[in-house]
């Protein structure tokens, strides 16, 4: 095709999410009791969730059906176009097509209202009042407030300090959809005192705003806990960008020869790449698949693959994950949705396998990226998106120089107009590259759980 964009009709919106649990070489290491070490029952996840949400991340079927209040509330932005990337194309005067899903385009401008809209309906379903959860860059918690504010629920958001103080439009927005906005680590949980008593000054971390929401959920009976990436049921939500990417691909007539997401916790790349990594697993194809993460916090690239807290608190299952150790307190970088210590156990268990590879860039070559992508594509993208923009570039510069076509298609999980304040930094020099010491990372690991 010579479009531009591929778009879908509203007939196109899937209508189940995909499950590679049912699909996997081996099957889904199970989450473990943090007391017992034992298998994790559904009881066990009551006090935090739904047991429709406990029901999917336990579940083993390959597809699950979208209620319809659910695909109603998609409408609203989905099904989102795929871009071809023609400008940045000729721009890098590559032979290799670049595709982008705009995941953008959601009221709150990422992917993750994909399955802050589920949560918020199971939610309500089951009569919960109020829903706690955790945010780093303030992507998630901006999409669970619209979520919650769409049907009716309080939201109580516990936003990493560091990001608090440098994206405050973020915090705005959350307000402005009626949720409650606290800087973490705080003084209003026993978790956040602790921590702010060891340190006054703490930047905070994903894995310490975990543990007050969690705590929150734990202590009330009105309350439940949201995560926005991680768990199975999260990553399964957000299958609808992959789903989708499938039909605009065959539309476009081509197939995928490498596929791109940034991870953090692993939702935006799973929703992108896990319905064709079904496809590899069964035999049907083989694309290369590339999680991109910052040099800051490189859990896949130099974590170890071990049963871990997902929270610094402890309060939380253990899951089998790589992870830099639950009380890993990453640097102030400003792509801070991939600050998070662990990585979804889905995606871990599919890059020990080497079904997939991972890379880690330094921020100031991200940004340099995102300026070029900005320049020749017009869409100002999101710090953590400019992971996925830098790993297509150097993939289709490979392609130039190899003097071979390739199929390139990556998640545009979000846009950075709320991150203007990184890219001034950018543009006066004044972000630092930071590779986190091996020492460090190795002071972390010493801390895990004995099993």
């Amino acid at each position: 095709m010579d479009s531009n964009k591929i778009f879908l009709s509203e007939s196109d919106l899937p209508k189940s999410w995909y499950n590679i649990a049912a699909d996997m070489l081996e099957p889904p290491n199970p989450p473990l009791h943090p007391g017992t070490g034992q298998p994790l029952g559904p009881d066990d996840l009551a006090p935090l969730f739904p047991m429709a949400l406990i029901a999917q991340e336990m579940s083993a079927e390959r597809w699950i059906e979208i209620p319809e209040p659910i695909r109603e509330a998609y409408r609203i932005w989905r099904p989102t176009p795929l871009h071809r990337a023609r400008r940045l194309e000729k721009h890098l005067d590559t032979p290799a097509k670049i595709y982008y899903k705009n995941e953008s385009v959601s009221p709150p401008g990422s992917h993750k209202p994909n399955t802050a809209i589920a949560q918020a309906f199971y939610n309500k379903e089951e009569g919960t009042k109020r829903i706690s959860t955790e945010t780093g860059a303030g992507q998630w918690g901006s999409a669970l407030s619209f979520a919650t504010n769409y049907f009716g629920l309080e939201c109580l958001v516990y936003m990493v300090r560091v990001s608090y103080e440098q994206k405050p439009y973020r915090r705005s927005l959350m307000q402005t959809w009626g949720a409650s906005v606290i800087p973490s680590p705080s003084d209003s949980t026993d978790s956040g005192k602790a921590i702010l008593e060891q340190d006054p000054d703490t930047l905070g971390s994903l894995g310490i705003a975990i543990s007050e929401a969690v705590e929150v959920a734990a202590k009330n009976d009105d309350t439940k806990y949201s995560l926005g990436s991680v768990l199975n049921h999260v990553l399964t939500h957000q299958t609808v960008v992959g789903l989708e990417t499938k039909k605009q691909l065959e539309i476009a007539g081509d197939e995928p020869d490498v596929l791109i997401g940034c991870v953090g916790g692993g939702s935006n790349f799973a929703g992108l790449v896990f319905p064709f990594l079904g496809d590899k697993l069964q035999g049907r194809s083989n694309p290369r698949i590339i999680g991109v993460e910052p040099t800051a916090c490189p859990t896949l690239t130099k974590g170890i693959y071990a049963y871990d807290f997902g929270d610094t608190g402890q309060l939380t299952p253990l899951v089998k994950m790589y992870t830099l150790g639950h009380d890993f307190v990453p640097p102030g970088i400003h792509a801070g949705g991939l600050r998070y210590h662990g990585m979804a156990p889905l995606v871990c268990q599919n890059y020990v396998s080497g079904s997939m590879e991972a890379v880690a860039y330094h921020q100031n070559k991200i940004f340099e990226a995102a300026v070029t992508f900005a320049r020749t594509e017009g869409i100002v993208p999101a710090p953590e998106t400019a992971h996925a923009i830098q790993a297509a570039i150097d993939e289709a510069l490979a392609a130039k120089a190899a003097g071979e076509s390739r199929v390139i298609v990556f998640n545009l999980s979000g846009h950075g107009y709320f991150d203007l304040g990184a890219y001034d930094a950018y543009f006066d020099g004044a972000l630092e590259d930071y590779e986190y010491p091996e020492a460090k990372i190795q002071e972390s690991l010493k801390k895990l759980p004995q099993l």
